[in-house]
């Protein structure tokens, strides 16, 4: 097989996830690799793709290799995608190789997919690796094995069906409302803009009159980003980035101060599109902090949304994560007015009340991938560690030696027969008594 490697990574050839890439191309000396650095050539690929789509067009195989960056691929990685479909593709193979912590790689490797899917490229599902997989045995046998059932489907001709054919989408109009009377509080509504998007440009304007706190909208289209997060872990300790565009001063200060966020974007490439990409990448300042706990969130989508369910899940798991309440996501595909005005309804009721949920399994799975990173790497990511501490959620299960205790102990009663017919309902009794009593406080 003729196989171009488009590594996202913008760390180019220092790359942790082409180093399986690697490996494979001496395992397999059969066939042959080509490796095209998107992520660390992006702003001169962006200017001469000459290259890059001699390269795509003359392989057989495309096998994308990149580190899962906040839920997806690098904001490098997305630019790259979208100048690839300005390409006919059609009838090549696909595949992915990613290296992370499984934090959200789902979520990663159906962005990928979708949009292999969209260029009528043949999808075959890729590797999701940890990032030490290839330091072990069992990691070097999985990768060889990927690799092994790639050339399979190839020669096969077998792939993931293709999903079928959309309507093409038509938004409902919407109708703005003039931002008036004099209004409390802080919301900021964080916009990838065109000022030319009339549609966008009036959802934000039905919102922000219908919002009854005071909002600002910041435009980060318009932010002058020096790049894209080089995963270079320099803001690991101090929290400062390498980059000098001022972005986690004005992250910190002009957005984090807000009482409650909006995100106002155009469905692209089935993400936020490139602009917030950056900007969530970039946001990476913070590290695995949520400091934003608390904060109510909400959306304002121009597109299909109800058919993107891989941004679906992203968005809810950004919020779970977070420990955000999630508004509302309003969208432009049917009563749009009455949506943008239910979003602002439920935000003004989560500011005037506090309210915040417990988390789901979006949430409590992934703090609890984050929780066992930071206390390996806590020598590393000082602040990491630091807000983990402050914040309790160092919660390991082994730390409650009391209820371990007694799970013994009901363990060995349940495991004698005779004590278990003597007890008969008393376990589920004695389950029930610590319900009982806040119960019978309510009453009181």
């Amino acid at each position: 097989m003729k196989i171009l490697v488009i590594n996202g990574s913008p760390k180019g050839k220092h790359s942790v996830t082409l180093q399986t890439v690697l490996y494979l191309q001496k395992k397999f000396p059969e066939h042959h690799f080509d490796i095209l650095n998107v992520g660390a050539t992006i702003k001169s690929l962006e200017k001469d793709f000459a290259s890059a789509k001699a390269a795509l067009e003359a392989a057989e195989v495309l096998l994308f290799s990149y580190p899962v960056y906040t839920f997806i691929a690098p904001s490098q990685l997305h630019r790259f995608v979208a100048l690839m479909k300005g390409l006919d593709l059609r009838g090549k193979f696909a595949s992915q190789i990613t290296t992370s912590k499984h934090f959200y790689d789902v979520t990663a490797h159906r962005y990928i997919q979708d949009n292999c899917q969209d260029m009528g490229l043949k999808y075959v599902r890729g590797l999701s690796a940890d990032m030490d997989d290839l330091l072990k045995e069992q990691g070097r046998k999985e990768a060889e094995a990927f690799f092994d059932h790639l050339a399979w489907c190839v020669a096969e001709d077998l792939y993931e069906p293709q999903p079928e054919p959309q309507p093409e989408f038509h938004p409902v109009p919407v109708t703005p409302l003039d931002y008036e009377g004099e209004k409390d509080g802080d919301v900021v509504i964080i916009a990838d803009l065109d000022p030319a998007d009339t549609q966008l440009v009036h959802m934000i304007k039905r919102f922000r009159g219908s919002c009854r706190q005071k909002t600002r909208l910041v435009n980060i289209r318009e932010y002058l980003f020096r790049g894209g997060c080089l995963g270079c872990f320099h803001c690991a300790v101090t929290g400062k980035c390498v980059y000098t565009d001022g972005f986690d001063s004005f992250l910190r200060e002009q957005l984090q101060t807000a009482q409650a966020m909006i995100y106002a974007f155009r469905i692209q490439d089935h993400s936020l599109g490139p602009v917030f990409k950056t900007f969530n990448d970039r946001q990476f300042c913070n590290g695995h902090r949520t400091v934003t706990e608390g904060m109510p969130v909400g959306y304002l989508i121009s597109g299909p949304y109800s058919r993107e369910f891989n941004l679906q899940m992203i968005l809810e798991g950004r919020a779970q994560v977070g420990k955000n309440f999630l508004a509302g996501i309003a969208t432009d595909e049917a009563d749009p007015d009455g949506q943008i005005d239910a979003l602002a309804a439920r935000l003004d009721y989560a500011l005037k009340n506090s309210y915040v949920l417990p988390r789901n399994f979006y949430g409590v799975g992934g703090m609890k991938i984050f929780r066992d990173l930071i206390w390996l790497m806590q020598g590393m990511m000082r602040a990491d560690h630091k807000f983990y501490k402050a914040h309790g959620h160092y919660d390991f299960p082994q730390k409650q030696r009391g209820t371990m205790l007694k799970m013994y102990l009901v363990g060995a009663l349940l495991a004698n027969p005779k004590v278990k017919a003597k007890m008969g309902n008393a376990m589920t009794e004695g389950m029930l008594r610590p319900y009982k009593k806040v119960l019978d406080k309510a009453d009181s």
